[in-house]
């Protein structure tokens, strides 16, 4: 028996690595995040570079706050806690995974209009391989998101697929061209809906997003989990203090210390740049782009 997801659902998701629940959350739940994010700004205005909470737009400046990323929200906010251990977030999960969830990591990436920063071609599952692939983001989308305002896209099918080489020069960059490695970018599809909604995406679906051009913001909060038994390979990116400190980030169910094996591939993302860990800061090693930036 399924908790939220009905059989079609189910079965979208395994055959394409995506899945989209219009209107899944209550409005309340949304305005109550948008007033954590007004929040998060107000300290932005404070800062001139980027620190452990929040990461800053390149173009920032105290006087025009530019904030691209508020991170680990979880453990700022009560209002994104709460959330995270809700059934509004682990029931669709719980039915595509199982019953016992871990926490890899949460952020709300914020693409403030006209200026909010793309996020180049990668898949996830390239910064931090597990034995298994029982991996997936769940994303709340705060606005209304459409082709203009830069949604999330996947190509449909691609977690069945290679984990492609994200490295530059043989140093990990975190993404890669699509056209090098035969995908063609007319098959990219654009995960849209209003706000209120959530999009769930498979740990190995190659996803990325463009720049927001448009007059509205973009704002998706991200939960990453997997199944309890998918354990970090060793050369991940995914934080490893021990087991009891693991754990911790159970969601629900029970924890295990037998991991479950999968013949899948795996690339390891190493060597690291020497840069601050965020997506933004290695993909700047990139020789070339597929989205625009801006300065």
């Amino acid at each position: 028996m399924t908790e939220v997801l009905n059989a079609e659902q189910i079965a979208h998701y395994e055959e394409t690595g995506y899945l989209v629940l219009e209107r899944h959350l209550p409005d309340e739940v949304i305005a109550s995040i948008c007033a954590e994010i007004a929040r998060f700004e107000e300290e932005a205005r404070t800062m001139t570079a980027s620190n452990d909470r929040l990461d800053l737009e390149d173009s920032h400046t105290p006087d025009d706050p530019r904030l691209r990323r508020i991170k680990l929200p979880h453990r700022i906010s009560d209002v994104v806690r709460d959330l995270m251990y809700s059934d509004h977030i682990l029931a669709p999960a719980r039915d595509l995974i199982g019953p016992s969830l871990r926490l890899h990591t949460t952020k709300l990436n914020m693409k403030s209009a006209g200026y909010g920063a793309a996020v180049e071609w990668h898949q996830d599952y390239a910064f931090y391989p597990h034995t298994n692939d029982d991996i997936l983001a769940i994303g709340v989308i705060i606005d209304d998101m459409e082709s203009e305002n830069g949604p999330l896209m996947v190509y449909p099918g691609s977690h069945k697929g290679p984990v492609y080489d994200h490295h530059v020069d043989g140093v990990f960059a975190g993404a890669f061209l699509p056209e090098a490695v035969g995908l063609n970018p007319a098959d990219a599809v654009e995960l849209k809906g209003p706000a209120g909604s959530i999009s769930i995406h498979h740990g190995r679906i190659v996803h990325g997003s463009a720049l927001n051009t448009s007059d509205r913001s973009r704002r998706i909060l991200f939960y990453e989990m997997m199944a309890a038994d998918a354990f970090p390979i060793m050369g991940s990116m995914t934080k490893w203090d021990g087991i009891e400190d693991y754990n911790t980030r159970m969601l629900c169910g029970e924890p295990t210390l037998t991991p479950r094996l999968k013949d899948i591939p795996i690339r390891i993302p190493q060597p690291q740049p020497d840069v601050p860990i965020s997506i933004y800061e290695i993909q700047k090693g990139l020789k070339a782009r597929t989205f625009e930036t801006i300065e």
